[in-house]
């Protein structure tokens, strides 16, 4: 217990070590994962504090009050709704003991405190935090073309009430559900199991 009191008053509870893929069956935040929709870790950073588990579908902040207290919140950050932006590393000088990691995704501002051992590592999650936001700025580009597309199609049904072949109105109320469909189905759940793959190598 004196150990965990030193370690909350000077700081050291936040700063974080890299689990290996082995041990993630082992943390809080796997207990809360859609393991049926395919959900699965693929970069997680553990303080006495706090988890930040990276997984396919979103990221998941096991959010600790204290080092000495065993109460948690489980936020989760789903990136189909949430932006990432504003990426960047802060490495260690001379006497630092830690590196930091800093984003912001859906609004919400996150600054984790490293180890320094483990920096290489976090250059990866880095890369792949970086890949996936250029990603989510091509689909919301996407998003906003296919909603162009929604309200023109919309215009062109209105058009073809008016003493156009009986059959014109059920053809563009189909191609609207199809499109619609289409949207829902690209932006509704969003899966970056592959950019993790991609760029973090264990």
């Amino acid at each position: 217990m004196f150990k965990k009191l030193a370690s909350e008053a000077l700081g050291l509870s936040d700063i974080g070590s890299i689990i290996q893929p082995k041990d993630f069956g082992s943390v809080d935040a796997d207990d809360y994962l859609f393991h049926e929709d395919g959900e699965k870790i693929f970069f997680l950073i553990k303080s006495k504090k706090d988890e930040y588990c990276f997984t396919n579908l979103a990221l998941m902040h096991v959010d600790g009050d204290s080092a000495v207290s065993s109460k948690r919140t489980i936020r989760r950050h789903e990136y189909a709704d949430c932006a990432i932006g504003t990426v960047t590393i802060e490495t260690a000088g001379t006497v630092d003991m830690d590196v930091e990691l800093k984003f912001s995704i859906g609004g919400t501002t996150f600054s984790i405190d490293v180890r320094k051992q483990f920096l290489e590592q976090l250059k990866d999650v880095y890369k792949a935090l970086i890949a996936i936001s250029r990603l989510q700025d091509r689909d919301e580009t996407a998003r906003q073309n296919a909603l162009k597309v929604l309200g023109a199609m919309s215009s062109m049904y209105k058009v073809s009430q008016i003493g156009l072949a009986r059959d014109l109105p059920d053809q563009f109320n189909a191609l609207l559900d199809n499109l619609n469909q289409t949207v829902l189905d690209r932006h509704t759940r969003r899966d970056f199991g592959e950019v993790f793959s991609r760029y973090i190598h264990g």
